[in-house]
């Protein structure tokens, strides 16, 4: 479906499905609008093409599918700068950085002892943050692993965090140690105490932070709120400058944002929400609008912002290159650019192997979901195995033979 149809769909409109367990994250190709990577329970990674004009029919073969994590898959991110590089957190506690130009993961962040709760880039993608189960905030330079700044988060229990653009400061939201909701905002070069920590109120939905660099905005929205509170953020104190909120009687269940280059800049968007409504199964958009009188073009809230355009290779990035996005004006409206296509690469299933550790190897099913996808994966790995074992029978009679004519041949006579 496109933006612009709103309406109820019918009950057998196409869907993606081809996954064999449920959806648990997905997240749309910066650079390459038809693009979808999505994480599942059944411990893959897919990319999707999503055909121009929209599905037809189900689509349930992924354009790559993207095996290695022994547990199932929480969580995708695709690196804000580079082109086909994409991160994924699995209940394994391990994070893999996929290269796509090779369908392989080609690095492993293991420095989590319990289950990634959220992930987050700054600018240019040089820095990761993470939140954990276990309680701690890291901060972790993503190509070595290495973890550069580290909070032991106790009396602020961390649920999700977000990088401020190139402020060097992370906004995080959680839970107070008397069960109020809470954010806390953070030096990202020394984690040792928050900056400010802010009470929000007593209801237990977790809060989602959205961060507008463009406009040093942040949006909060609860899960299960009606509301979406905004704030100024700035270098100075006080930091954080509560605005207003939008309301809404009817609660969310989860939200999603569209790209800058997709708002409407004649209405003065600045920013636009698609809202999981909870009871009803539909899904709202909510325009954050400046109001203005003039017609003309809004500079001052529409400055340049990251583009479609990638800054970097997956082989430029890998090899320790960090470049800031490439900006693009929103004021000619946007143009889609004809370059950028996906190529799957073609692959061969063998072992996974990152920092010389098989990543399938020798691990055992925990639940009986689990041991049946082990069970249908072996029957696949059988089923090839047996396909390839005739090829060769095929080819060594071919051979046989065509060795038993040379031995015939008048000219061995």
């Amino acid at each position: 479906m496109t933006v612009t149809k709103t309406g109820r769909i019918e009950p057998n409109y196409p869907k993606v499905c081809g996954h064999q367990g449920n959806v648990l994250d997905i997240k749309w190709n910066p650079f390459i609008d038809n693009i979808i990577a999505s994480c599942s329970e059944d411990t893959s990674v897919r990319i999707w093409e999503i055909p121009e004009g929209g599905l037809k029919r189900n689509m349930t073969e992924a354009l790559l599918e993207l095996h290695g994590h022994s547990r199932r898959v929480g969580l995708v991110e695709w690196h804000p700068t580079t082109n086909n590089i994409l991160f994924s957190a699995g209940y394994d506690y391990k994070v893999l950085i996929w290269n796509l130009d090779v369908g392989e993961p080609v690095k492993m962040i293991d420095c989590h002892s319990d289950v990634i709760l959220c992930m987050s880039f700054n600018t240019d993608g040089s820095l990761l943050t993470t939140t954990c189960k276990d309680k701690k905030l890291r901060v972790i330079e993503p190509r070595s692993g290495r973890v550069l700044q580290e909070a032991n988060c106790k009396n602020h229990r961390v649920n999700r965090v977000v990088f401020l653009g190139n402020m060097k400061r992370l906004l995080t939201t959680g839970v107070s140690r008397w069960n109020t909701r809470q954010i806390a905002l953070w030096d990202q070069e020394d984690l040792s105490m928050p900056l400010i920590e802010e009470e929000i109120d007593g209801l237990s939905g977790l809060l989602f932070p959205f961060y507008d660099a463009d406009t040093h905005m942040l949006y909060l929205a609860g899960k299960g709120d009606g509301n979406i509170r905004y704030y100024e953020i700035s270098t100075e104190k006080p930091y954080l400058s509560y605005l207003m909120e939008f309301r809404s009687p009817a609660p969310q269940k989860g939200l999603g944002v569209m790209p800058k280059h997709g708002l409407d800049v004649s209405a003065c968007e600045v920013f636009r929400f698609y809202k999981l409504v909870t009871l009803k199964g539909l899904i709202e958009p909510i325009s954050m609008i400046v109001p203005r009188r003039s017609d003309s073009y809004q500079e001052d809230i529409y400055p340049m912002t990251p583009g479609t355009e990638p800054a970097l290779t997956p082989d430029e990035w890998l090899g320790g290159i960090n470049r800031d996005p490439v900006l693009m004006s929103l004021k000619e409206g946007y143009k889609k650019s004809p370059k950028m296509v996906f190529k799957a690469p073609i692959k061969e299933k063998k072992s996974v192997v990152v920092n010389g550790i098989d990543l399938l190897e020798n691990v055992p099913p925990r639940t009986e979901n689990e041991l049946l996808r082990m069970f249908f994966r072996q029957q696949d790995e059988i089923r090839r195995l047996k396909e390839e074992l005739a090829q060769k029978d095929i080819r060594i009679r071919q051979l046989q033979l065509e060795l038993k004519n040379l031995r015939n041949s008048p000219k061995n006579c």
